[in-house]
């Protein structure tokens, strides 16, 4: 298909951090997302929490299903707006590669661990992944993607990691905009988990049918399921309403794109970089319906007492294997251990326990649970 003028063309790509010889078969986007799809990282989604931990049932989303789902809404919007499908499906499959166990709770808890050492932001160790752990390549370090796939995976970063990022991290800086198909992944990443995280919430039976209809999204098409299928079954009854919410979201998220995107008059995706606000986002009224739902679900489901209980025990999981780690990283796997010892020599304590945060961002729910009985469970086998 045709690009428009200022979707991301790979002849104005700025390239990877090592050069490499152009692929034969495949555009350079292309190998990005295969890099991606290939790796260790994403290989571990299937067991990370979205909402639910893994082993509460099979059927939630996890972060793979939901990179999945993220990737298959960009794509659709990609194409519509004559955009970079590749590479905005890149950056989907890629964007939740740096997650850790547990979710937020997960990510929360290691980042009070991580305070007086950098912190910790899931988006930059998504970046961290690409760029340095994953090890496959004889000739580099990570994977090696493209500028312009990175910068989508770096979503959100604070001021004072940006400085250390050269070209990457000056958006943040100078407050510009990422590239087009960065910034329609982050719509999709949105798009998926608040209308997922609705279908979640009901089969595990945190909210009802009838709580959501005080939703003016959800009430919406609720009405109109009802009078087109009175007879419904409660299953098909959701999934019809959940549907149509995902495509009015994503139709309006097109047509309120290409209406701000022709009056722009950007020529270039260089043009949509220098400007301070997005090209892409909803139109004022279904942006209040989205935020609707957003409210909804923090205040019924995320914040429901049998998910705080759960993210309860996981920060303390968390906590408790950072501190062990971080005390004495012979600990960890030998590969990370040399890896905390390296660091260390390198950039001190700070080092250690950046080690410590990769090892444990890197770990499925089900093995941070396995590794907090080897260590405190006397009875466990190590």
């Amino acid at each position: 298909m045709s690009l428009a003028a200022y979707a991301a063309h790979e002849r104005e790509s700025r390239g990877r951090r090592h050069a490499e010889p152009a692929p034969s078969y495949r555009s350079e986007y292309q190998r990005d997302r295969d890099r991606i799809v290939h790796s260790t990282a994403f290989r571990r989604l299937v067991y990370k929490t979205q909402v639910f931990v893994n082993h509460e049932g099979d059927l939630y989303r996890t972060r793979l299903t939901h990179s999945l789902e993220v990737a298959q809404i960009a794509r659709t919007i990609a194409r519509a707006l004559e955009l970079n499908e590749v590479l905005s499906e890149a950056i989907c499959l890629a964007h939740d590669l740096g997650h850790t166990p547990f979710g937020h709770a997960g990510q929360d808890a290691l980042n009070e661990c991580m305070a007086g050492y950098g912190g910790f932001e899931h988006n930059l160790q998504s970046l961290r992944v690409v760029d340095d752990l994953e090890e496959r390549y004889a000739e580099f370090d990570g994977l090696n993607l493209t500028f312009e796939c990175r910068e989508g995976i770096l979503k959100h970063c604070s001021r004072s990691n940006a400085v250390h990022l050269g070209e990457l991290g000056e958006r943040f800086i100078k407050h510009r905009q990422p590239g087009l198909e960065a910034q329609l992944a982050n719509f999709a990443d949105e798009i998926a988990y608040n209308n997922h995280d609705v279908d979640d919430g009901i089969r595990a039976g945190l909210i009802t049918v009838e709580d959501l209809t005080e939703v003016a999204l959800f009430g919406e098409y609720h009405a109109e399921v009802v009078r087109q299928y009175p007879q419904l079954a409660s299953r098909r009854l959701v999934y019809e309403i959940v549907r149509r919410m995902i495509n009015r979201l994503v139709t309006d998220l097109i047509d309120a794109s290409a209406t701000r995107l022709r009056a722009s008059g950007v020529r270039s995706s260089a043009e949509v970089r220098s400007l301070a606000a997005p090209l892409i986002g909803f139109s004022d009224t279904t942006r209040e319906l989205h935020l609707g739902l957003q409210r909804f679900l923090r205040e019924r489901v995320y914040r429901h007492y049998k998910v705080k209980r759960m993210t309860s025990k996981a920060r303390r999981v968390v906590a408790a294997l950072f501190e062990a780690f971080f005390e004495d990283p012979g600990l960890m796997p030998e590969e990370y251990g040399a890896s905390a010892a390296r660091l260390e020599q390198a950039q001190g304590k700070a080092g250690r326990a950046r080690a410590v945060a990769d090892y444990i961002a890197g770990m499925t729910d089900r093995y941070a649970i396995s590794e907090h009985r080897r260590l405190f469970d006397p009875s466990e086998r190590t």
